[in-house]
């Protein structure tokens, strides 16, 4: 017990240091007045062959493993090819270099994070990813492993990615100056950009790709985890912005419709994120809670609660729970009719039937962090980054079907295409 109080005054204490050099350089807050395309390459596009991306967090590479079937692995991509010009950089500058530690005491649980999101380009020659401790987005060329393009975003983290539905921008947080910036996926061009909440996190474009939406989750690396102290985590808000003007459409604070549904006890911090097919509705996960909730867009109310089992064996202390997640990562099967949830602190999936809540077996996992649907629509892959391997579970029957080994800290899976005789890059790690 006194390691983990330990390890919790050590978060309070690089919060506090963040904050600090935050309002020193300018990377503070700043304050303003639905579904994802399956993949980032259309269909039609002659040539190319679905896969799915693997981000390993900590390892500094993507795996990429078929989109269905066995699932194996195909190849490794090394996304820090540039790592000793970026650690030189980082290393000469003391501000910098603050933050760099930051992160990886912070968020990366001790470790730096190399790998947050990624996407294909439309022609499946590249992959884009988001580099937290680098704070950038690089794009790699899938068949020499050399760095096409680096986009560094204001502040000093990167995190979640959205691609819009023609494959042809990208949306980025940038988790420490508040705001999104969306960019050109093949020349890294900066398109626009946007404000958000604190620490904004998941973005996602609308299936006709004209808005985009972006969930804030406020502060999430001190120990001032109770509830008494929820007034500490900053401005934890949805911006729904216009995807081409990047002009704001909406603000939704899910603090009112939470305490208008009854749960003033749960957070307001929106953590992933699951829409309907026809967009209607949203299933969402926040901090702290083992479940998540239904929101009705047109009538903007919370309709529905979902409390999913507590594993016996979790540490009731919500300091340990990583970023405030309890759960981290949901999907929804291509008819809507089935979500895939990622229990990340209680370590199983399941499967929950969205017409009843009715969960279904609870598929042992080891800290799943994100759930994807598979190229078939048959399955949830979920990332295991406890366990160093990604987990295919069938949607109608909630059973395991494939699990495949993968690089270090599994975060993030994504649907892309390239080419179809790719095998890996030259320069392959």
């Amino acid at each position: 017990m006194s390691a983990v109080r330990t390890r919790g005054a050590r978060r309070l204490l690089l919060g506090s240091l963040a904050a600090a050099l935050a309002l020193t350089v300018g990377g503070g807050g700043v304050t303003v007045a639905a579904p994802q395309a399956a993949s980032s390459a259309p269909t039609g596009h002659a040539g190319l062959r679905p896969v799915m991306f693997v981000g390993n967090n900590w390892d500094g590479t993507a795996d990429v493993i078929e989109a269905s079937g066995d699932f194996s692995r195909i190849g490794r991509i090394n996304v820090i090819p540039d790592r000793e010009q970026r650690m030189w950089e980082i290393g000469l500058n003391p501000v910098k270099l603050a933050f760099f530690l930051g992160v990886r005491l912070g968020p990366g649980e001790g470790h730096d994070q190399f790998v947050d999101d990624m996407y294909a380009t439309p022609d499946g020659s590249a992959m884009v990813v988001s580099r937290p401790s680098f704070a950038d987005v690089v794009s790699i060329d899938l068949r020499t492993g050399a760095i096409n393009w680096r986009f560094p975003v204001s502040g000093f983290r990167s995190d979640h990615m959205a691609v819009s539905p023609d494959g042809t921008r990208v949306a980025v947080s940038a988790s420490m100056s508040n705001r999104v910036h969306v960019l050109d996926i093949t020349t890294g061009r900066e398109l626009g950009s946007f404000a958000t909440g604190d620490k904004p996190h998941e973005n996602v474009f609308t299936a006709d790709g004209r808005y985009l939406w972006n969930m804030a989750i406020g502060e999430v690396t001190t120990a001032l985890d109770g509830p008494g102290w929820d007034w500490t985590k900053g401005d934890r808000r949805i911006t729904v912005v216009d995807a081409r003007t990047f002009e704001q459409v909406k603000v939704i604070d899910m603090r009112a419709r939470l305490d208008a549904f009854g749960r003033k006890d749960l957070s307001d911090a929106v953590r992933p994120v699951a829409f309907t097919p026809d967009e209607s509705t949203l299933y969402f996960q926040v901090s702290f809670f083992n479940g998540f909730l239904e929101y009705d867009v047109a009538t903007d109310r919370i309709t529905r609660l979902k409390t999913l089992p507590e594993n016996p064996a979790t540490d009731p202390d919500r300091t340990t729970w990583v970023n405030d997640s309890r759960h981290h990562g949901m999907s929804m099967s291509p008819d809507g009719s089935k979500l895939c949830v990622a229990a990340t602190m209680d370590d199983y999936a399941t499967v929950v039937d969205r017409a009843s809540l009715k969960e279904g077996p609870q598929v042992p996992a080891a800290k799943p962090y994100w759930a994807t649907v598979s190229g078939d629509g048959r399955s949830c892959v979920v990332s295991e980054s406890g366990a160093d391997k990604v987990t295919a579970i069938d949607f109608a029957t909630g059973r395991p079907v494939a699990s495949v080994a993968v690089g270090d800290h599994p975060q993030r899976v994504r649907l892309a295409h390239i080419p179809a005789d790719w095998t890996g890059p030259s320069a392959v790690r």
